[in-house]
């Protein structure tokens, strides 16, 4: 636990303009972790800090969805870049249309590139690194009602029952998975009606993540449960990012 503060600014010059440069810091009672800036020139910006945010919505999900644009607003204001990508045919998600998707917004992944999952987006986002070459490490990803065993609660519907076969048929290696990921977290809610709590198993035992359990916060949807803002989603994505 601690506490976000901006810590200090300074101003600098630069063949491409002058630039403020603010910092900003977690303090605990122990100890002060400088680690992140924000740049206001953006041309100045990226001789000093390039990280980028994909945020990734879940099945009939939309970038304006929910928390997402809070979110993509204070990250921005931190200095990272941020992108919400539209996937495609969302009310009926397939993986070999999501994940090439994905790949091709990212582009080159690097350990400046950081993600972060609503719902199927996590699997989407897990299945893109199963994807990426060997030695290639991302920054981190923070994954919201993520899931890989089973759903519940779902519709007795012909399309979503076949959705739900193709992503839990199509095998996955989390192991591969996690040889591309240094640091995860994966944050869950104690009354989710479709994401049961046992899906965190996966994500603790082989990918290595931090396990957050909410209370009260059900899918974390924005049209159904109301959720506009998430800020343990951000205060996690900072302390990875550093």
């Amino acid at each position: 636990q601690g506490r976000l503060f901006q810590t200090g600014s300074l101003r600098t010059t630069h063949p491409d303009g002058a630039a403020e440069i603010y910092f900003h810091g977690l303090i605990r009672p122990d100890e002060f972790q400088l680690f992140f800036i924000h740049v206001t020139n953006n041309s100045v910006r990226k001789y000093i800090m390039d990280k980028r945010i994909f945020i990734i919505h879940g099945w009939d999900g939309y970038p304006e969805e929910g928390w997402f644009p809070w979110l993509k607003q204070k990250l921005e204001k931190m200095g990272f870049e941020v992108f919400v990508p539209q996937l495609p045919d969302a009310g009926s998600p397939r993986i070999h249309k999501w994940v090439p998707a994905l790949a091709e917004v990212v582009g080159t992944a690097d350990e400046n590139t950081y993600f972060v999952g609503h719902s199927m987006g996590c699997q989407t986002i897990a299945r893109y690194l199963e994807t990426l070459p060997e030695g290639v490490h991302v920054g981190g990803v923070v994954f919201v009602a993520g899931f890989f065993k089973h759903l519940t609660n779902l519709e007795d519907d012909p399309d979503v029952r076949e959705t739900d076969a193709h992503w839990f048929g199509t095998p996955i290696d989390l192991e591969k998975v996690r040889l591309h990921l240094p640091k995860s977290v994966a944050i869950f809610s104690d009354d989710d009606p479709w994401v049961p709590l046992d899906n965190q198993d996966d994500f603790r035992d082989t990918l290595g993540s931090e396990i957050i359990i909410e209370h009260n916060k059900g899918h974390f949807s924005g049209g159904r449960d109301g959720t506009k803002a998430l800020p343990i989603a951000f205060e996690k994505l900072l302390l990875i990012s550093t």
